[in-house]
Order: structure tokens, then sequence, then C-alpha cells
């Protein structure tokens, strides 16, 4: 799979939305109604990416938006995940893997020091997935669906930048 960074607004990115809508609607009887703005994933903002399959076929997709502290529980420094999706005809390949790893990548990059995200309890495979990679059930949960029993709320601390080598007086 080849990932490649777009706007959120891209028609393939536009195509998979409307599958993850399906999807959730055929989970929990309606879509996600969170804000999303196409802005919220420029950079520095944030980042959408689309995993395509070596036909040129848009198969995964993920985005994080920079997030601070407010009233929907956010701290500073958080990046959010949202449309983490692989199609159906395409799971069971470590796809979902490849693309959580660029997420938290190139918002490590960005400057951003926890990953969070939300999800729901009828989706066992992205909670399995999610705690395999080092994401914790948060303390508190935060989002749109904060207040839903069904709602996750997961975390994740990214590494610690890497300093540089403090050079010795002389050298």
């Amino acid at each position: 799979m080849e990932i490649v960074p777009t706007r959120y607004d891209h028609p393939d990115a536009a195509l998979l939305d409307a599958r993850v809508q399906a999807e959730y609607v055929e989970r929990y009887g309606d879509g996600d109604n969170a804000p999303m703005d196409p802005a919220d994933f420029e950079p520095p903002a944030g980042r959408y990416f689309l995993g395509y399959d070596g036909d040129g076929v848009p198969v995964a997709t993920g985005g994080w938006r920079a997030q601070r502290a407010d009233d929907e529980g956010y701290a500073d420094g958080d990046a959010e995940i949202k449309r983490m999706y692989v199609i159906p005809e395409a799971r069971g390949r470590g796809l979902a893997r490849r693309m959580l790893a660029a997420l938290e990548a190139d918002a490590h990059a960005a400057g951003r020091v926890r990953m969070v995200l939300e999800t729901g309890n009828k989706q066992p495979e992205a909670m399995a997935l999610y705690a395999s990679e080092g994401y914790e059930l948060a303390g508190q949960k935060f989002g749109t669906y904060r207040e839903y029993e069904d709602s996750r709320c997961y975390t994740k601390l990214l590494p610690a930048p890497v300093a540089e080598p403090v050079a010795a007086v002389g050298e």
C-alpha cells in the first residue's frame, strides 16, 4: 500500500468517508456526527492520508488534527485521529497498522505529544488494534461522544523528541 498525504475533501477521501459512514450506520444506527472541517487536516494543524493498493484503488484512510485543552477534554499537544478506515475487502493485511504508524510519525514530526481517538464498543477490531499498538483507555473521555456509554477513548504518548547532544567546551 502506498500512503499519500491528501486533502480531506479529495474525491477518494469522500468515497471512503461514505463507506465508513455506511459502516457506522450498520453498527450504530447512525453516522458519525463529529464536526469535520477540511482545514483541520491542513499542515500544521493536521494531515490527512489515503492508502492506495498496487492498482491505484483507495483502500485505507486516516487523518490527525491538532487539539488543545478545551471543554471537550482534550489537552495541549494532542493529535486526534479521525477516519481511520480500511475497506472490508482489504482487511487482514496489516494496512490499518501501517496507516496508524504513518499518522503517529507525522503527528510526532509536527510536534504533537499525544495521540487520542474515540471509537465505539461495536468496533471490537478497532479496540483490539489500538490496544495492541500501545493505546490505553483514557481515564477521562473527550470529544463529541464523550458522554455516550458506547464511546471508548484511547490515548498514547508519543516518544519525547531526541535532544541534540551538547558539545563539550573546547570541541
